[in-house]
């Protein structure tokens, strides 16, 4: 089965429960967050995937580049993607530092951090996945908004380096979405494929606006299609921000999962 759990989708699940949990309802992939790896322990929860039989899709997240230390902490992440076999830390780039309006030059500090952070990354066998967010999060959470913008900044290194994420939640809206799937395709880059639908009105802060698949007007299986036909082959990751999903129980979250993504996705 491709399909995989984002942790944050049922965020207040325990990673032991949560591992436990998936394997039951057959699903091997799991896509982490460091957060709550770093509390449960991260060789704790390296041991416990791997004797599980999981496979660890995803951490997430690097980047944020504005923040002082910035280098400092993906480097420590890539380090901790390498310890759970993840072969994929997702990039959220970051927004513009504070007080500044200098959208070019905080775009340029993600070029300039993916130069020194990649050839690091491609030594321990993780591959930096850089994951454009929706516009309205340019300001505080990521200057990169659109995939072409992602695969320009990923074009200086190797694939096997850099990379991109498809999200469909933030990349529905573009008009060139599809074109920018199958160049992904073609330039190998492809890393990552996750789901999540847009339902409106967003709620205050809109983090937490993602909807449950099928319940918004996201072409899902639109976007699962084109990845196919780009050549992705890998996992499909359900990540949902939801405080009405969060409140779920996590077998009940995760099962409601599982009954849309067959609906809405494969």
């Amino acid at each position: 089965m491709r399909f995989g759990l984002n942790q944050w989708t049922t965020r207040y699940w325990p990673v032991p429960e949560m591992v436990a949990g998936c394997v039951a309802s057959g699903v091997g992939n799991v896509g982490l967050w460091r957060e709550p790896v770093a509390e449960y322990g991260l060789e704790r929860t390296a041991k416990l995937v791997r004797d599980s039989g999981a496979t660890v899709t995803s951490l997430c997240r690097g980047g944020f580049f504005q923040e002082p230390g910035a280098l400092d902490d993906n480097r420590r992440a890539i380090d901790e993607a390498a310890a759970l076999g993840a072969p994929e830390l997702v990039l959220v780039s970051g927004g513009l530092p504070a007080g500044s309006r200098d959208v070019d030059g905080a775009r340029a500090r993600v070029a300039e951090s993916l130069a020194v952070l990649a050839p690091y990354a491609g030594e321990r066998g993780v591959r930096l996945a850089i994951e454009p967010l929706h516009p309205m999060y340019c300001s505080d959470r990521c200057v990169v908004s659109t995939l072409e913008q992602a695969l320009d900044l990923a074009a200086p290194h190797p694939s096997a380096q850099v990379g991109v994420v498809v999200d469909t939640y933030h990349l529905w809206w573009d008009p060139a979405a599809y074109a920018g799937v199958a160049r992904a395709g073609a330039e190998g880059r492809l890393a990552l494929f996750q789901v999540a639908d847009w339902v409106t009105p967003l709620p205050e802060g809109v983090l937490t606006g993602r909807g449950m698949l099928g319940d918004g007007c996201v072409e899902l299986r639109r976007f699962r299609e084109a990845v196919d036909a780009a050549g992705y082959t890998g996992p499909i990751e359900v990540e949902i921000f939801n405080e009405a999903v969060w409140a779920m129980p996590g077998p009940d979250a995760l099962a409601l999962c599982l009954e849309r993504y067959r609906e809405h996705i494969e």
